[in-house]
């Protein structure tokens, strides 16, 4: 089976829509991706099989919950080489996408890859969480914001939760032991303004993987001292 035909096969089995021109787009974003991945560290997943599975029909996995839809703003808190932004992007064009993260250079891979797939919408910011969430440009602005298992839950939904408005999502992708995580997150999620509203399982298509989402709504405002102040929690989670 061709990479082509494994995308498509992939995200029919996760019941995700896409098209042949979104399939092509996502190709060359592997392309690109390991390309610069010679010149700098932007992946351990260097085989192509690998790079689909694990990052393209990972990131599409997000689209499995029904809050996520094809317009609103989202960001994507510590992107790294742009997963699951990018293929969330791609795969709904009029999403508004910023893609936040604390290294400049993949920013910059970033915009090459944004250039190259003719991407609009999409902004680019070079920070920390912690200051971004205190910057009312940013502050409770989005409908989503999304990050893929940077750290644990307690610490996620502080780097996270503040960016999203009263009503809208954190979609949070995790891995099988995301149970008792929840449970030391329970405290943080109440306090920033969250309530857990699903727990999915996934099973990554081409793989024996298990993935879990969580999806938190926001139900009320964040209190204004948070995030604290950048390195601080992660240092002191709240619990």
């Amino acid at each position: 089976m061709d990479l082509k035909e494994m995308l498509k096969v992939g995200c029919n089995q996760l019941r995700v829509d896409v098209n042949e021109g979104q399939i092509d787009q996502l190709l060359t974003y592997k392309d690109i991706l390991l390309e610069w991945n010679q010149k700098m560290n932007l992946t351990a997943i260097e085989e192509d099989r690998d790079v689909i599975i694990k990052h393209f029909l990972d990131s599409i996995t997000c689209l499995k919950v029904k809050e996520l839809k094809n317009d609103g703003k989202l960001i994507d808190v510590g992107t790294g080489a742009g997963f699951p932004g990018i293929p969330l992007k791609v795969c709904l064009p009029n999403l508004e996408v910023t893609l936040l993260d604390a290294l400049n250079k993949r920013l910059t891979f970033l915009k090459e890859v944004s250039t190259q797939l003719n991407l609009s919408k999409i902004e680019f910011a070079h920070g920390r969480a912690e200051d971004y969430g205190q910057d009312l440009a940013y502050r409770e602005q989005y409908d989503y914001a999304i990050a893929r298992a940077v750290a644990s839950l307690n610490v996620l939904a502080e780097y996270c939760l503040p960016f999203v408005k009263v009503g809208g999502f954190f979609i949070c992708q995790k891995g099988p032991l995301v149970s008792d995580e929840l449970k030391d997150a329970d405290k943080a999620i109440k306090i920033l303004g969250g309530e857990v509203v699903e727990k999915m399982d996934i099973q990554l298509p081409f793989s024996d993987i298990n993935h879990r989402i969580v999806v938190i709504q926001k139900v009320k405002g964040t209190p204004t001292k948070y995030p604290r102040k950048a390195g601080k929690p992660s240092k002191t989670p709240i619990i």
